[in-house]
């Protein structure tokens, strides 16, 4: 079989990376301020892609997007998704009194207004033997000062293509609190200057055991505007949180088309 050289050129390209970040990072002090803090913007960014790409050939994510296929969802389903966080190991498996705006892997974002970041952010992993996903999240909350706690998990592109006011998003968790306490789900949708907001609240959650439940984003109800969707995200809130523990063993997103009577 003769040579691709288009398939030679990329593999060329990424060794000449590797090369050069290898040269960077052992003349890392002498290099100057300004372009140290470019550079390091790069790193970044290059460490992100590489961990997903990880993510997404680690084989306990591979058996996560199969099982993805087994679930029994309504019948016209023409999207389903699980955060990679979920699926997969990510670097950093945690973030310890995290800064409001802090990022868990790319798709897991805190938000809080606690001076003390009394707070716990982390990728667990699943313990039940029941449990779809490999892994799970932890947040775990100490003496908590702040008036609100969320966070915000971005949903892919995929799931505003051909997205349209005769569809419900469908949220099916797996959720375990080690006290009582309040939370919400809120689906917001991007449209041009504009944002929908549809939020609903999880029934109560038993302390000590697995609450399995299905909550479901009539998008019927929204003034959507098809034509200008630009981004989609879900809000976890978490009502008087403190000195609490919550894991998430399961979160699986779908949508489907609304029956027709």
């Amino acid at each position: 079989m003769g040579m691709r050289p288009r398939k030679w050129l990329e593999r060329k390209a990424r060794e000449r990376a590797h090369r050069q970040w290898g040269e960077l990072s052992e003349n890392v002090d002498r290099i100057g301020a300004a372009q140290l803090h470019r550079l390091r913007d790069e790193a970044l960014g290059l460490r992100g892609s590489l961990n997903r790409f990880l993510s997404g050939t680690d084989r306990r994510a591979q058996v996560s997007r199969r099982a993805l296929d087994a679930l029994s969802l309504p019948g016209g389903t023409d999207w389903r998704w699980r955060p990679g966080f979920m699926a997969g190991p990510i670097t950093p498996r945690g973030l310890a009194e995290p800064a409001s705006g802090a990022s868990l892997g790319a798709q897991a974002t805190v938000w809080h207004d606690c001076p003390q970041r009394a707070l716990i952010l982390e990728q667990v992993r699943s313990p039940g033997v029941t449990d779809l996903s490999p892994f799970g999240l932890r947040l775990e909350v100490f003496g908590f000062s702040g008036s609100f706690l969320s966070v915000a998990i971005e949903l892919p592109r995929e799931a505003l293509a051909g997205l349209t006011r005769d569809h419900v998003i469908r949220l099916e968790t797996g959720i375990e609190v080690e006290r009582p306490i309040g939370i919400y789900a809120r689906l917001n949708i991007g449209h041009g200057p504009n944002t929908e907001e549809i939020p609903r609240k999880f029934a109560d959650l038993e302390a000590g055991l697995q609450s399995r439940q299905v909550i479901e984003f009539d998008l019927a109800y929204t003034e959507m505007n098809e034509r200008r969707l630009e981004k989609i995200w879900l809000d976890l809130i978490f009502e008087s949180p403190r000195m609490s523990a919550v894991e998430i063993h399961e979160l699986v997103l779908s949508r489907h088309l609304r029956a027709e009577f």
